[in-house]
């Protein structure tokens, strides 16, 4: 993340003055337009990302919803890249043309707390709260029975003013992972490393050793994309605990030490694990494109049809740097490598809850009451066992079908209730999978019916469960900052939104610098965390710590 730059201020000027200028009302119920019909059909305008595989206005799905809520979508899509696709939904409501309805896929283009908190005191963004009491019975028993998740969606003012998706992945709770290609590793007779200077010895064989086979030095030791991960959260972990800051693998500034929040990225130990990441970069065992490339340049370089050359990729699954299903069967090369243990016998493993932090479901006030209404109807439906199911896999018969006997489910403890069919045999535009996600409870994950072959391609989420069971006991949570179920004080949302960009912003450029030495980590490191000091890192501890202890006196009343 970047630091706000002239333009960017101009941007939020011109939103504030826009919104203004709209005389925006923060009720949602009386001041609704009229509402726009396409026969018997409400029209609702809705900005979504979208993959250049899936065409919204024609997908399965949407032909489903429009005909079962009467919904006539106008669909206007942005990439599947986050940084694109948030500056079109920031442009979008900047210049006042924003849609009824965004509805955003949570590591694309989520808005943060601090959007949410300014677009519902603008009365750009609806209130959700009476929509869903009255027409939501699903949404309605989940925020009941799930404290997390009613804390994550209420704002302070007691409103809901946009929902996050709730996904139980348990794989995905432990997001920073390392995959390596064990086929090379049998290959040069080496065993799967366990310590960081393991690693660094398995990182020089890849890349000397032509483990590939072809006689030429096009293999690659480390890389990743910098939507994925930056390197730092899986390798940090042998050092000092990374909490997790976002899918790009870029830790978080807060930590707990038991009920005090800190940052961790100050601290001596800190400074140790980018010693030993600059030290894999300067031998060349990192690749220089990790921290440039987006992920279809990633995807490139694990698909190239010439040869294999990747050896290990720190990001959350295989499927996000090689094609699942590949027809020589390299997908099925690559295996996690369990937590590292660091020079000072330290081995964590991060953590995440269980719901994403970002909101992806909101209102505004350029909708409808109708449009309202039948929009909170289609959320609710996300939220059945039908409707989970449907939306995210597609129909019945052609991206799912109910297990047959014999088939086993991902807990096998329980009944399979459905059984996804095979990538290569689906066709396309049949789902809205990720935009959808909003009530995958782990009773739901856990009953889909999976092969006990970790590596046939339906056995992704055996695989996954598996590799995961080998992360989660490195896991301190008590180290954990809650996020997801804080919310800092409206009268200096402002302040900290501002302080955590210039400070992440700072900290990234600075980790980077270190990494691959453009500042040296043994002069310059002291320096730099004065310059931390100077961007408010004391305020920004402080504006937590007070956000923090409203939160556990509320927990506890």
């Amino acid at each position: 993340m970047k630091s706000p730059s002239s333009r960017t201020k101009v941007v939020a000027a011109a939103a504030v003055t826009a919104l203004l200028a709209a005389g925006c009302s923060s009720s949602g119920k009386d001041d609704a337009p009229k509402a726009k019909m396409d026969g018997d059909k409400v029209v609702i305008s809705v900005l979504s990302p979208a993959d250049e595989d899936t065409k919204l206005d024609t997908n399965a799905v949407t032909k489903l919803l429009s005909d079962k809520y009467k919904i006539s979508f106008r669909f206007q899509t942005t990439t599947m890249d986050g940084a694109p696709a948030q500056q079109k939904r920031q442009l979008a409501i900047s210049s006042g043309d924003y849609p009824d309805l965004f509805l955003l896929i949570p590591w694309v283009d989520a808005f943060t707390k601090t959007d949410v908190q300014k677009l519902g005191k603008q009365g750009v963004a609806v209130p959700l709260d009476d929509l869903i009491k009255q027409y939501a019975p699903d949404v309605q028993n989940a925020l009941d029975t799930n404290p997390v998740l009613k804390a994550i969606a209420t704002a302070p003012d007691g409103h809901i003013y946009a929902m996050p998706q709730w996904s139980d992945c348990y794989h995905c709770s432990y997001p920073n992972k390392l995959w390596i290609n064990s086929a090379w590793l049998k290959k040069l007779n080496l065993q799967m490393p366990k310590t960081t200077e393991d690693l660094r010895k398995v990182l020089e064989a890849f890349k000397t050793r032509d483990p590939n086979g072809n006689g030429k030095a096009d293999e690659i030791a480390m890389s990743t994309d910098t939507q994925d991960s930056r390197l730092i959260g899986y390798l940090m972990n042998a050092f000092a605990y990374a909490p997790y800051g976002g899918n790009n693998g870029m830790p978080s500034l807060l930590a707990l030490n038991g009920d005090t929040v800190t940052t961790p990225v100050d601290k001596p130990e800190w400074r140790e694990g980018l010693k030993y990441i600059n030290s894999l970069y300067k031998e060349g065992l990192i690749d220089p494109g990790s921290f440039t490339q987006n992920p279809e340049a990633l995807q490139t370089i694990g698909n190239n049809p010439k040869a294999v050359e990747l050896g290990t990729v720190p990001v959350l699954w295989p499927g996000i740097f090689v094609q699942l299903g590949s027809k020589d069967g390299r997908d099925k090369q690559y295996d996690a490598v369990p937590p590292l243990t660091g020079p000072e016998g330290k081995s964590y493993s991060t953590y995440d809850n269980a719901s994403t932090v970002g909101y992806t479901f909101m209102l505004t006030n350029k909708s409808s009451k109708e449009a309202r209404i039948a929009a909170v109807k289609m959320l609710d439906y996300f939220y059945t066992d039908e409707g989970s199911t449907i939306a995210n896999n597609g129909p019945e018969g052609t991206g799912w079908v109910k297990p047959a006997a014999g088939d086993v489910a991902l807990d096998t403890s329980v009944k399979p209730t459905w059984k996804p069919t095979p990538q290569a045999d689906q066709a396309k535009n049949i789902s809205w999978n990720a935009l959808s996600q909003y009530d995958l409870t782990l009773a739901r994950r856990n009953a889909e019916a999976v092969p006990m072959d970790i590596y046939a391609e339906t056995g992704l989420e055996r695989r996954l469960f598996q590799a995961t069971q080998q992360y989660e006991p490195h896991a301190d949570k008590a180290q954990v900052f809650p996020s997801g179920q804080i919310w800092g004080d409206p009268t200096t949302a402002t302040e900290l939104g501002t302080l955590q960009t210039n400070l992440q912003s700072y900290v990234d450029q600075g980790e980077l610098a270190f990494i691959t030495g453009t500042k040296n980590i043994d002069t310059d490191w002291d320096s730099w965390v004065q310059g931390l000091d100077g961007l408010g890192m004391k305020r920004y501890l402080q504006l937590n710590q007070q956000a923090y202890d409203q939160y556990k006196k509320s927990a506890t009343k």
